[in-house]
């Protein structure tokens, strides 16, 4: 297709995306769109605060990305892998002893691909706002059996990524947000990419919302730090879209490793859908892909690499889940679409 195509179809998904905010579906949005490691389209939407009118910036105004988060910590865990300083196939408890045995051992890598039989949020612990560290942090779950054989069943939660990084943060003897930040983070600059510290004041913090029938109201505070690798990450649309570039350059580890990250598992014969730390999947028009969806308090997050056609797509809200998921996969598809990726 010409260029007059490619203007087109990025004209109708402008419009698709300056509709979400004057229909006020969302706050503020920002999303970076790469193809063959070319920016095809960058900007931001909406609000990052909507009191003071401050306008969403998609290189400087920083998200919460939610589960988003788990492609950066499996990154550095690729790295880790790479190294030799931590095996996927060891079992959790050799790495950190103090956990209490279970009626059965977890790997690692069952951990990261959710394999493992650890339970998820109860309650109100989804927005829990207590300023426990990665150790301290599964004293909330640590206790409670399994739900299933290791191996046997499926089961996502953000808990399996607290033990994972637990387990980084052991084998290294490093902090593992401190592992995150020189291995993985300082080396491909994403220098917008960091911990959410609650009291640190950043004037390109967005302001982080949820949504009512009456409109947008400020989203109640919350402390991710302890759950840093499942959904506690700060970060722009254009450093994660970075991230998703850098897979595409095979700059993170080898691609033996990557390619257990980025592969769906399977239970028996049954995908699950999942790599390690990746979603992995087809679209709903047979397209490959690998990346996350994320939604957490104040913070609603797509990221999508698709291999073979070469595209990173990341777009960012600061609202806990807008309900807009129909929308973007409707841009989403137009901006991967025949007419714009000729």
């Amino acid at each position: 297709m010409n260029n007059n195509s490619i203007h087109d179809s990025l004209a109708v998904a402008d419009a698709w995306l300056n509709a979400l905010v004057n229909k006020n579906k969302v706050p503020g949005l920002s999303i970076t769109v790469i193809k063959n490691d070319h920016v095809l389209l960058q900007k931001g939407y909406g609000f990052a605060e909507i009191e003071t009118r401050t306008p969403v910036d998609p290189l400087k105004t920083v998200f919460r990305i939610a589960s988003a988060s788990k492609p950066i910590a499996a990154s550095a865990l690729a790295q880790m892998v790479e190294e030799g300083t931590l095996c996927l196939d060891t079992s959790f408890n050799d790495y950190v002893p103090y956990y209490p045995q279970k009626s059965a051992y977890f790997t690692i890598r069952q951990l990261a691909g959710h394999t493992a039989g650890i339970r998820g949020y109860k309650g109100k612990e989804y927005a829990l706002n207590k300023p426990f560290s990665i150790k301290e942090g599964i004293e909330i779950f640590k206790h409670d059996d399994l739900l299933f054989t290791p191996g046997s069943d499926y089961f996502y939660t953000s808990y399996g990524w607290v033990l994972v990084s637990l387990a980084m943060q052991e084998a290294s003897s490093t902090p593992f947000s401190d592992y995150v930040e020189n291995t993985l983070l300082k080396p491909l600059g994403l220098f917008d990419t960091y911990p959410e510290l609650p009291d640190e004041v950043n004037e390109y913090r967005a302001t982080f919302y949820s949504k009512k029938i009456s409109g947008f109201s400020k989203a109640i505070a919350v402390n991710n730090l302890y759950k840093l690798a499942g959904g506690g990450y700060l970060s722009t649309s254009a450093d994660l879209a970075k991230l998703g570039q850098a897979y595409l350059d095979r700059k993170i580890a080898e691609e033996t490793i990557i390619n257990q990250f980025i592969t769906s598992q399977k239970i028996g014969e049954i995908p699950t859908y999942y790599g390690l730390g990746w979603q992995s999947s087809l679209d709903k028009k047979g397209r490959a892909y690998y990346g996350h969806l994320g939604n957490g308090v104040g913070g609603y997050s797509n990221f999508f690499i698709y291999p073979k056609l070469k595209i990173v797509i990341a777009i960012l809200i600061n609202c806990t889940d807008p309900k807009v998921q129909s929308e973007l996969d409707a841009i989403i598809d137009i901006l991967i679409s025949a007419e714009t990726i000729s």
